[in-house]
């Protein structure tokens, strides 16, 4: 999927939710224990009562890699469920991967070709060779990790890089405006998208700043304390930009403590919770 088509998705939908498909076996109802395939059941009731709410979806593959072979088939299960459903909905596989070489270009095949996901989350450290692969896919995406939203991130992303040049010291520049402006150069907005985090609303205003026309993908709205006002008045741009993924206040939102629906409404649960987030989306777009 390209920009427009991404863009156009959301002034459609008035949405620019994404989904988590952190699809935890421990958190299932007790009732699907014994299903053959849990994780992809428990997906595509999820996928069924918010599909015309979200604009994207984001298997986290840690979830279904720890079931060994019979978890990665739900995944696969998962992505051609959503393709079916909706071939308009924006696939992101949440692998973080961040190899080089022909196993970055093992990656890319896996998850562009094998699995039809428009996206891949990256780790960039082992530089553009851990990315260029993917930007040779037309019409997907890498979504490079920049500013995430977990406490830590300060250990490295936000740490200051001084450049020396003669022994002088000539910046102060944070590991993840290096990161991003550097990616930059490696993609365009149509092929690169950067994860910014929710719970940093300063930094992500500075950060549209220097880099006003690619789409970020925030984490970090409803369970981590972010919210879709404060990244939509610092994240927002012309054509929106903004992917706001929601995971546990969502898929799980039965579990909630104040929750109506019983386990056997999970669906029912996600379908509200989904329709409350996208509500609030459609006054800022």
């Amino acid at each position: 999927m390209d920009y427009k088509g991404l863009y156009n998705n959301i002034k459609r939908k008035k949405s620019f939710l994404c989904i988590g498909l952190d699809t935890n076996p421990a958190l299932l109802p007790s009732f699907m224990e014994g299903v053959r395939y849990p994780l992809f059941e428990y997906n595509k009731a999820i996928i069924d009562a918010t599909h015309h709410l979200a604009v994207a979806y984001k298997p986290n593959l840690a979830f279904y890699e720890a079931e060994g072979h019979i978890g990665w088939l739900q995944f696969e299960m998962t992505v051609n469920y959503i393709r079916e459903k909706d071939p308009t909905l924006f696939i992101i596989a949440d692998a973080k991967r961040g190899d080089i070489g022909n196993t970055a270009e093992r990656y890319a095949q896996a998850f562009f070709v094998k699995a039809d996901c428009d996206a891949v989350t990256l780790a960039p450290y082992m530089g553009k060779d851990s990315v260029a692969p993917f930007l040779a896919f037309k019409g997907k995406w890498a979504v490079v990790l920049a500013l995430t939203s977990n406490p830590s991130a300060a250990d490295f992303e936000m740490e200051s890089l001084a450049l020396k040049d003669n022994d002088v010291s000539q910046g102060g520049t944070p590991l993840y405006k290096r990161v991003i402006e550097r990616s930059m150069e490696w993609g365009t907005p149509e092929n690169t998208m950067f994860v910014v985090g929710a719970t940093r609303p300063g930094k992500l205003a500075e950060i549209r700043k220097y880099c006003p026309d690619n789409f970020f993908l925030v984490p970090g709205v409803g369970a981590q304390g972010g919210s879709v006002s404060e990244v939509a008045k610092y994240g927002m741009n012309s054509h929106c930009g903004l992917l706001v993924n929601v995971s546990r206040d969502i898929l799980f939102a039965w579990k909630k403590q104040d929750s109506p629906y019983s386990e056997h409404e999970y669906s029912k649960a996600a379908s509200a919770a989904a329709e409350a987030v996208a509500k609030e989306m459609s006054l800022y777009l």
